[in-house]
């Protein structure tokens, strides 16, 4: 707890001093983009505008979770199955987005739609990828054991695969939530200005840089405290596992 204040106090040191050197005229000061963060926050310009970026995030970060982790059980319970679509994950994964969102706007317009699809274009790899890879690695020790006693398919997948998995899952679980982030914010410059992208690409318009890096701190703070709350969930559902191994 004590090292993650001293490095955020050492973070935010660094910010405030490069804003005084400064560093550019577009850098403004910690104190600055705080003060600004408090305006736009006191106002409710920052709740209007989270209200509409967590509407394409929200839909995006459960559709991809839901499809990602059964996509990567599927794959990594089936040779046949991560032949055919593994490859196409990880072209997803390693392609220019920015050159799709045109694409993307043409297919679908300028509305949640394509918003939903750049967010699960981010977002679904890394879950897909995480989970197939953390099935595929369950120690075969612990399934051939419950084949033993005559477990099925569904009791094995179900106690012992799942379980030991869980912690890898997770893991690409808020990896993706991080990519959706970064998708929510990205769909919302390149497509069309709204929400918390609006107060971006206004303030950077009308060179109010204080609120610029404001809103972008905000949407940072905000992916950290999910996070947290993500790995909190997982050590309250999967107590007991320890780096994918059933400890109990």
């Amino acid at each position: 707890m004590y090292l993650k204040l001293l490095s955020a106090v050492i973070v935010f040191g660094a910010w405030e001093i490069a804003g005084r050197i400064p560093v550019s005229y577009a850098f403004p000061t910690f104190i600055e983009s705080m003060v600004a963060l408090a305006q736009m926050t006191f106002d409710g310009t920052l709740f209007t505008a989270y209200g509409e970026t967590l509407r394409p995030l929200i839909i995006g970060v459960a559709i991809s979770a839901f499809i990602g982790i059964a996509m990567g059980l599927w794959i990594g319970l089936s040779n046949w199955f991560d032949w055919l679509f593994s490859p196409i994950f990880i072209v997803m994964q390693a392609a220019p987005l920015a050159a799709l969102i045109p694409l993307l706007v043409m297919a679908y317009g300028i509305g949640l739609t394509s918003k939903v699809f750049v967010i699960c274009i981010m977002a679904m790899p890394v879950i897909v990828l995480n989970t197939a890879s953390a099935v595929r690695n369950t120690p075969s020790s612990i399934k051939e054991m419950a084949r033993s006693f005559m477990g099925s398919d569904l009791e094995i997948l179900l106690k012992i695969i799942i379980p030991a998995a869980s912690p890898v899952i997770f893991s690409g679980l808020r990896l993706g939530v991080s990519a959706g982030f970064i998708g929510a914010i990205l769909a919302e410059l390149k497509i069309t200005p709204t929400g918390v992208g609006d107060i971006i690409t206004f303030s950077r318009s009308i060179a109010d840089y204080p609120s610029m890096y404001a809103a972008i701190f905000s949407i940072i703070l905000l992916a950290v405290l999910f996070l947290n709350l993500l790995e909190r969930l997982e050590n309250l559902l999967f107590e007991g596992n320890n780096r994918g191994y059933v400890s109990d």
